[in-house]
């Protein structure tokens, strides 16, 4: 065990004993926990998390890339102070939801319609019925390496190796008519699609979990032919990259236009959130009062547009609009993976850094980095400890995932995440 870390950490590990009494593993979702166990949190501000052991740690796991504002951002915070006052959770229309809808699709290209859900898993789940719905096709395809969420159909191929089944309880049925496809590779893309009839093809512009890896632009050009040619919806997962990459996402930066696009985390602006978005024609397909069941395609939710995400999303892409704050956060990002790169290879370290915009990954392979398989090929156990000791020295990444920046974030805490790596490089 890592004896700085444990020596520091005394009450969080008091914390995830009785944690694991009651959690499964002592945690609310899996990958939060990591060897030897996780911190807990006490409160957080600004890029800075601060555990129940008075340690404090600068944040580029961000609540899972999603506050791209930094912690409790103030804006946000008045916006949401203002509405607890009149309601939390109304269950019924509100101006709310059009408000945001309106944002969304001010700044979002190809999107006319929204609906919104509770998390990325329900926003992927919903556009994938909707396209089934829309084209009259049952098989959808999604690339190796890419995570939506926890939804049966799409919960396959993510981890290598990808023919091992990602989770128990997943039906043969449940994923009969999902495709996988490889990343960046549009050659066996349509070797492997050849004959078949797709109702949409599913893709993560930037691979989160499948390692940071970006989708080359020709590559996507090449998958919105394919779908035009076949009469196929590409969707861009964008629960990531959404009002990251640009203030009208991965379309904009790639100028490759998606006929469904997904969003969640740094829409919610700190609270629980997922959209689908796009042309009317497509998404009229959800009005049930135009289409009879069963032509319709349903969504729904007991939560969806609550007004306090609401509120807080409308803030956040209020700040977001007009794109400056996201270019100074994407140059900062093209600062931080060229200093990796040096740092580690001047200290003699194979290292392929991969990411785009404000997201960045390390690797250490002397591979060139393109699709998952790649990622998996290159020395986890060496990347979780380079995270662990950025960890006992102050600096939070989720070990292996890939680090993401905030507009709170200063240039001592940039500094920090380079002095930490610089020291661990000499000393490895």
């Amino acid at each position: 065990m890592p004896e700085k870390y444990a020596s520091k950490t005394k009450k969080s590990k008091t914390l995830h004993e009785r944690a694991k009494k009651v959690l499964p593993a002592g945690v609310s979702y899996g990958i939060r926990y990591f060897e030897p166990y996780p911190f807990y949190t006490a409160k957080a501000q600004g890029s800075k998390l601060y555990d129940v052991d008075g340690n404090e740690y600068v944040d580029f796991w961000l609540g899972h890339t999603a506050l791209i504002l930094g912690h409790s951002p103030p804006a946000v915070m008045e916006a949401v102070k203002k509405q607890l006052g009149k309601g939390t959770h109304y269950g019924t229309a509100h101006e709310l939801e059009i408000e945001l809808a309106e944002q969304v699709v001010k700044m979002v290209p190809n999107a006319e319609m929204v609906r919104f859900t509770n998390s990325g898993t329900e926003a992927n789940m919903y556009a994938v019925r909707l396209s089934r719905a829309y084209t009259g096709k049952n098989k959808i395809a999604k690339f190796e390496g890419g995570w939506h969420g926890g939804y049966d159909a799409l919960h396959t191929g993510v981890k290598h190796p990808f023919d091992i089944p990602e989770s128990a309880g997943l039906t043969k049925g449940a994923l009969q008519d999902t495709i996988l496809l490889p990343f960046n590779n549009l050659e066996e893309v349509e070797k492997r699609l050849k004959n078949e009839k797709v109702a949409s093809i599913i893709i993560e512009p930037v691979l989160g979990a499948g390692g940071g890896i970006p989708a080359e632009k020709e590559f996507l050009k090449g998958l919105r032919e394919f779908c035009n040619e076949n009469e196929t919806l590409l969707i861009f997962d964008e629960v990531i990259t959404g009002f990251r990459l640009a203030p009208g996402g991965a379309q904009q930066y790639y100028g490759v236009k998606a006929d469904l696009t997904v969003f969640g985390k740094i829409l919610g602006g700190g609270f629980p959130v997922g959209a689908f978005c796009g042309p009317k024609e497509i998404m009229e397909r959800l009005d049930a009062t135009l289409y009879p069941r069963p032509q319709y395609s349903f969504h729904g939710g007991t939560f969806t547009a609550n007004p306090i995400t609401m509120t807080a999303g409308l803030a956040t892409l209020k700040l977001l609009e007009d794109g400056s704050l996201i270019s100074q956060l994407n140059m900062l990002g093209e600062k931080i993976r060229k200093q990796l790169k040096e740092i580690f290879e001047n200290n003699s370290l194979d290292i392929q850094v991969t990411g785009d915009s404000s997201l960045f990954n390390v690797h250490f392979t002397k591979e060139e980095v393109k699709d998952a398989s790649a990622v998996f090929r290159a020395d986890r156990k060496r990347l979780a400890e380079y995270h662990l000791t950025l960890i006992e020295n102050g600096v939070f990444f989720l070990p292996t995932h890939a680090g993401a920046l905030s507009t709170s974030h200063s240039k001592e805490d940039i500094d920090k995440l380079f002095s930490e790596t610089e020291k661990y490089a000499k000393h490895h």
